[in-house]
């Protein structure tokens, strides 16, 4: 199957068009670094000096940075904050990314899901991470909680051309969170995206979702290692969720989608030099996958998108965003694709 490269090209060019939700465990990475004092008095630990700390937007605000970098901030969030320090951290972080951050619903009940990173460095060696604290709340939401995000999601979602659920398993997507998301989304004719680790069947009713490669091989319990294993899982999350296509991510070896009508495509990776840091790069994907959808891409032609887009974020450490000009540029000039 060879791409139209002019037609992927004038995709790219209308990513940009589309407005775009988020819902899900919406995060901050507290990055903390500092330079390698000495060896505390009070127990064997290092001391370090602290030079900077710097605030990353991470979990489902990832991948409402990666929405915003491209669309030049067409894009809201909807998630689940506590009263703390945290809260306004994260708060600046949407504002400075551009993004609507107005309708977070506070839970003085809950923390701020917070994952903060102290690194430090001695001299001029290479920084390195010393220890990660997690601040997060895992049970599930209040039902009053949980009650205001149903009454965010009913009256944001006309106003979006697709949704992405964002479920890093930590509380905000309940089953009546996404029964809502996708009666409301069906109503006005709108495309839900799934990005999840675990229990792919709670998202029925959605248009598409994009799970991993070891994500998808646990959820169906049997190893995907050819053209036949792949169609077989995709089949069976399209029957369990009602969806009309898969996104199945494979790292190094690129991604699958599978589509009804028996459509399988297979989109290698088409730069593998430099990969510094995976990170966030799943976000990435979800993303354009989901703004080119909304554009009225075919999902092979989102699929690419997204192929190229995460090729760029993965040269850069931690959570990194593209833009359109950077796609346009690295696009290949000739792609050929295995059905």
């Amino acid at each position: 199957m060879e791409i139209n490269i002019d037609k992927l090209k004038n995709t790219i060019l209308k990513l940009n068009n589309s407005k775009i939700l988020v819902i899900g465990d919406l995060a901050l990475d507290e990055m903390v670094y500092g330079d390698t004092e000495r060896i505390s008095r009070e127990a064997p630990v290092l001391i370090l000096q602290h030079t900077h700390t710097k605030h990353i937007l991470g979990g489902a605000s990832n991948a409402a940075h990666n929405v915003s970098s491209i669309n030049g901030g067409k894009v809201s969030v909807i998630g689940v904050i506590g009263e703390d320090y945290q809260a306004n951290d994260l708060k600046a972080a949407f504002t400075e990314a551009g993004i609507d951050c107005s309708s977070l619903v506070t839970d003085k009940d809950r923390k701020t899901i917070t994952k903060t990173r102290i690194s430090g460095s001695c001299s001029h060696s290479i920084t390195q991470q010393i220890v990660r604290i997690d601040r997060q709340t895992n049970a599930p939401i209040s039902k009053e909680t949980e009650q205001k995000l149903i009454e965010k999601i009913e009256k944001l979602i006309p106003e979006f051309d697709a949704v992405i659920l964002s479920d890093y398993h930590i509380g905000t997507l309940s089953d009546n969170i996404i029964r809502c998301v996708t009666e409301c989304a069906k109503k006005y004719s709108k495309k839900v995206i799934v990005d999840a680790q675990k229990d792919l069947n709670r998202y029925k009713g959605v248009y598409s979702m994009t799970p991993n490669y070891p994500d998808t091989q646990k959820f169906v319990g049997y190893p995907l290692k050819s053209k036949e294993d792949f169609m077989r899982a995709g089949y069976s999350l399209m029957d369990l969720t009602g969806a009309e296509c898969v996104l199945i991510t494979c790292g190094s070896e690129g991604m699958v989608v599978i589509e009804r009508g028996g459509k399988y495509t297979h989109i290698p990776v088409f730069n593998k030099s430099k990969v510094f840091d995976v990170t966030g790069a799943g976000d990435t994907v979800t993303a354009t996958y989901t703004l080119a959808l909304a554009a009225g891409a075919e999902p092979v032609y989102a699929a690419i998108i997204g192929n190229i887009a995460a090729g760029i974020v993965i040269k850069q450490f931690g959570c990194a965003t593209t833009n359109i000009d950077e796609i346009l540029a690295s696009m290949p000039e000739k792609i050929e694709l295995e059905n």
